[in-house]
């Protein structure tokens, strides 16, 4: 359970309801939450499941720092998951303190810095729950063969997995955020996501086990190129929804390959955390403090149309993306059973 002492704390967060920052706001968004997280997945889970998220938070945190209430809003959610990949990780003091909320039963990993240009200087994360499942001492970036791709580049962001067990489910997870803007004559988003693809299944074949590959793959909907490249490589890609928060976009994915007969997924979703936290209706609560912190990127001058700018802003609170989940059965001791007890 995500940690709320430090909302006692005055200095941080003044007493009061009625104003973004003050410490009883902040629990009533919590509260509200709360309540719309165990509707759409803890009430709804199997025992002994797994759930699985993924989510690209946006700059976290190397644009305008965000407000320390969106720290308790983004671990509130996170804490939903058993394990959680997080894309566009951009300063390592966000994962401390993101897992500080969490509590001391949650761990992290991340991956080297990716550099300039198409890395964006981003990093990846595995954040999970120890007393869910536990990490099985691999953990690697994946870099293909030469010539995999136009000009013998690697994937702009190099992709991040690790392996980890839940209950009987072994499994390795792979976080990718496939580049967004593309170029002539680079890698395109369908050709990093195929040979990714390709890679990931091969090796699902060869250990047979299930590999995951999820994150930001930047695709636009299911019929595009992106999609294809994982069908086509035998991932099964459940249809979990749009997750850009401005709406339409598939940009978000969780796609599996391996042994069918233990890939179990019980439920899959999308948070919509704009219904309880940073609202539409609240754009004018929350005008005051982004007067104070200029616009982004820092340009030293306000908001000229703060109603319209809302939106915009509250993507550098939250994210631009969608928080997406799947629950995977991850006991199988009756099966097991089943066929032992099988006549000889």
């Amino acid at each position: 359970m995500a940690f709320y002492r430090s909302l006692m704390n005055e200095q941080l967060y003044p007493r009061g309801t009625q104003r973004p920052g003050q410490a009883g706001w902040i629990a009533n968004k919590l509260l509200g939450l709360r309540q719309a997280l165990r509707v759409q997945i803890t009430a709804q889970r199997k025992a002994n499941s797994l759930i699985l998220g993924s989510w690209n938070i946006r700059h976290f945190d190397g644009g305008r720092l965000r407000l320390p209430e969106s720290y308790h809003y983004i671990a509130e959610i996170i804490d939903h998951f058993d394990i959680c990949a997080i894309q566009e990780v951009k300063d390592l003091r966000a994962m401390d303190r993101l897992v500080g909320l969490l509590g001391p039963n949650w761990r992290y990993f991340v991956n080297d810095s990716t550099g300039g240009g198409r890395g964006n200087h981003e990093r990846m994360a595995f954040v999970y729950n120890r007393d869910k499942l536990r990490f099985r001492n691999l953990i690697g970036e994946l870099v293909l063969p030469q010539g995999a791709l136009p000009g013998g580049e690697q994937i702009g962001r190099t992709p991040f997995f690790a392996a980890f067990q839940a209950g009987w489910f072994r499994f390795t997870l792979c976080s990718a955020h496939i580049v967004f803007k593309e170029v002539k004559n680079r890698p395109q988003r369908h050709q990093e996501i195929s040979q990714i693809a390709q890679v990931l299944a091969s090796r699902a074949q060869a250990d047979d086990e299930v590999h995951i590959l999820l994150g930001d793959m930047n695709i636009v909907n299911r019929s595009d190129a992106g999609f294809r490249a994982l069908t086509e490589n035998g991932f099964t890609v459940p249809d979990i929804g749009p997750t850009a928060l401005s709406g339409g976009k598939y940009y978000d994915q969780i796609a599996f390959a391996g042994p069918q007969d233990v890939t179990h997924m019980l439920a899959h979703g999308v948070v919509h955390w704009q219904d309880h936290v940073f609202r539409d209706d609240e754009a004018e609560d929350y005008h005051d403090i982004a007067a104070t912190i200029r616009s982004a990127p820092n340009t030293g001058k306000p908001y000229g149309n703060w109603a319209r700018s809302f939106k915009s802003w509250r993507t550098h609170e939250m994210s631009d993306h969608l928080p997406i989940w799947i629950e995977l059965e991850v006991d199988y001791s009756d099966d097991y059973l089943r066929r032992i007890a099988r006549p000889a």
